[in-house]
């Protein structure tokens, strides 16, 4: 049996008050809901505050280069399907310096799931602009007002059919938790964008802000309604919903390779003359 305690404690990082926290909390309890030990899931991140998260987790964990958890995390489930594999990193890490390889992922459709903690504004750096910081937000790098329109993920993820995408909200653990279970559960690439305040650069997008606007999606809300799925995507303003926008049911990346249907290939034996007769190709 899992207790949440399995997974460690850790001082960290992060200002007092920080989204991040909340989010740390549901992924441990998530985790030792599903019965998931620290040994079979790895998380892979890149740089900024919430890629620090899982580095504050008792598990395996892989720490890359800015906006590269995704490819990391790719190869390593392409490698052993057996693991549970969670990319998570920050909005600007995912969407800006990310953003290439986020496309790639919703189009693959490979099983892993990518939490964001977005919270519209590059934390780590002391708070410029981020791809999701809304236009005309005044930052200390753009004194002027953000001249650029925001980057919405969570639409552009339903425009591609990804296999699941959902929105958060770090100030609703309790949904979080259940956000995060059922995307880690789906066959297929998952996407999980929480709205996470950060209390230092962001006087805007506050605690307050997002608890007068966030609404869960009603119970008869169906997510694998593409056309209903989209205007959700795109509701921001007043009201913000947040659940499981868009399930759909396009096969993994992986199932495509029939190499990987007998055994993960970290434990399939390893053919040493093939391998030569392959390097002997590019001589």
């Amino acid at each position: 049996m899992v207790d949440v305690t399995d997974f460690g404690e850790f001082e960290t990082a992060w200002c007092p008050g920080c989204g991040n926290f909340a989010i740390l909390k549901a992924m441990k309890q998530a985790l030792t809901g599903m019965d998931l030990r620290p040994e079979h899931v790895l998380f892979v991140s890149g740089i900024g505050q919430a890629a620090k998260a899982p580095q504050y987790l008792n598990a395996n964990m892989f720490n890359g280069l800015h906006g590269r958890s995704l490819p990391v995390a790719t190869g390593a489930k392409l490698a052993n399907s057996d693991l549970v594999v969670i990319a998570e990193s920050g909005d600007g890490c995912n969407y800006g310096e990310g953003g290439n390889h986020f496309l790639a992922a919703l189009r693959r459709n490979i099983d892993i799931t990518l939490v964001v903690h977005d919270n519209q504004i590059y934390g780590l750096t002391k708070g410029q602009a981020s791809p999701t910081t809304a236009e005309g937000f005044v930052t200390k790098a753009q004194p002027e007002g953000v001249p650029s329109s925001s980057f919405n993920p969570v639409a552009v993820a339903v425009a591609m059919r990804a296999g699941f995408v959902a929105r958060g909200f770090a100030g609703n653990t309790e949904q979080l938790v259940n956000l995060i279970q059922r995307g880690v559960a789906h066959r297929g690439f998952s996407l999980i964008d929480v709205l996470q305040p950060c209390v230092s650069f962001n006087k805007v997008n506050t605690y307050p802000w997002y608890k007068q606007r966030c609404y869960e999606l009603p119970a008869d809300y169906d997510p694998h309604d593409w056309e209903q799925a989209m205007k959700k995507a795109n509701e921001w303003g007043d009201r913000i919903p947040t659940g499981i926008l868009y399930e759909g049911d396009r096969p993994s990346f992986e199932s495509h390779f029939a190499v990987l249907k007998s055994a993960p290939l970290v434990k399939q034996e390893f053919n040493g003359d093939v391998f030569t007769s392959l390097l002997q190709g590019f001589l």
